[in-house]
């Protein structure tokens, strides 16, 4: 068998945004948990360049397990029904560059801290970036916990929400810079 010449150079990578609402943005896209409902906490940040300057333009994704550490496996998250927690939320950054999710606490899986699932899409980016945010309640899962044990402090500390006064979690993403998130490579 002839393997065929490749006759054109491959088509460089475009950057990721800026973004528009079309086919990206549903109805509650942020409720993930029914605001003020029992167990619900806000989720919210800020999405920072590398000069420090918020970002407007940015959207962030997250993935939370249920209570028990469990993956959610319920339809409708493109369809809130106000009742079915499906783990998954999208929101856009305002012109500060804030986000905030409406969500529930995930429990841990066996040997690991509870943490989100998070991706990052914004202006000047090649692809999405991922990470993790991570609740800050159990000192002793988070020391366990494998994937923060091989950071060093400095990089596991970008990684982990702080409550609020009210209960809620503060977590800022920094693209680039000092304090830079940690963001994991697939």
């Amino acid at each position: 068998m002839t393997v065929p010449t490749r006759t054109h150079r491959p088509t460089p990578g475009q950057t990721v945004g800026p973004f528009f609402a079309y086919g990206v943005e549903f109805a509650k896209m942020n409720q993930i948990a029914f605001p003020h409902s029992p167990g619900a906490v806000v989720l919210g940040g800020t999405v920072f360049d590398g000069a420090g300057a918020p970002i407007p333009d940015a959207f962030v994704e997250i993935w939370g397990a249920d209570a028990d550490g469990a993956v959610p496996r319920s339809r409708g998250t493109l369809r809130r029904d106000d009742h079915t927690f499906t783990g998954f939320g999208r929101a856009f950054t305002d012109d500060e560059g804030r986000f905030e999710f409406w969500t529930r606490i995930p429990g841990a899986a066996p040997g690991r801290a509870a943490f989100f699932a998070a991706i990052v899409y914004a202006r000047g980016l090649p692809d999405k970036l991922h990470t993790r945010i991570y609740l800050p309640d159990d000192a002793d899962a988070l020391a366990a916990d494998a994937f923060l044990a091989s950071l060093d402090p400095d990089e596991r500390r970008t990684l982990i929400a702080a409550r609020t006064p009210e209960g809620h979690l503060r977590h800022d993403i920094r693209l680039q810079g000092e304090d830079e998130t940690v963001f994991l490579a697939f």
